[in-house]
């Protein structure tokens, strides 16, 4: 899987050429750059809208301690559609057309749900903001000289100690 994405990201820049070549002869110069500055508009605004709706789901999610896990791939698939819109080309933006088609966009989230082992983890009961104090008191009890000759012995400074 990973060849074959490789092999498609090394051949985008070709078939981007070849697009151009064929699909701008037949449309002309003008209606292939405002095909682009419009594609690309799009692309900025998809990763906005996108982004922020992830987000908005992901502590939806989070508040009601439901598994984020959807809403993290979607985001995530809607931002890449909108990357592959504000690359220049016909072939990216029909990439991206393909992650925006809700069909496509939920056959690829369950192939990719397959893949990934999802845990949560949770708390104890304890409210936020509570925290446990143990309170105590320490000694540090120095070797006895006659016990361990060769070891020289070190007193701990401490700010509260009256020697």
């Amino acid at each position: 899987m990973s060849r074959l994405l490789i092999g498609i990201l090394m051949a985008l820049p070709f078939l981007e050429i070849a697009g151009f070549v064929v699909i701008g002869g037949r449309i002309g110069l003008g209606l292939t750059l405002l095909w682009l500055l419009a594609v690309g508009m799009l692309g900025m605004a998809l990763i906005r809208h996108g982004g922020l709706n992830a987000l908005t789901k992901l502590q939806t999610a989070l508040n009601e301690q439901r598994e984020p896990g959807h809403s993290l791939i979607d985001g995530a698939v809607m931002v890449t559609a909108g990357l592959l819109l504000i690359v220049p080309g016909f072939v990216s933006d029909f990439l991206a057309l393909i992650l925006i088609l809700p069909v496509t966009r939920n056959l690829l989230l369950r192939h990719a749900a397959t893949h990934f082992e999802t845990r949560i983890y949770r708390s104890g009961g304890a409210p936020r903001g509570s925290h446990t104090v143990i309170e105590g008191e320490f000694e540090i009890i120095e070797p006895e000289d006659d016990l361990a000759p060769d070891r020289p012995t070190r007193r701990l400074e401490r700010p509260d100690d009256p020697l």
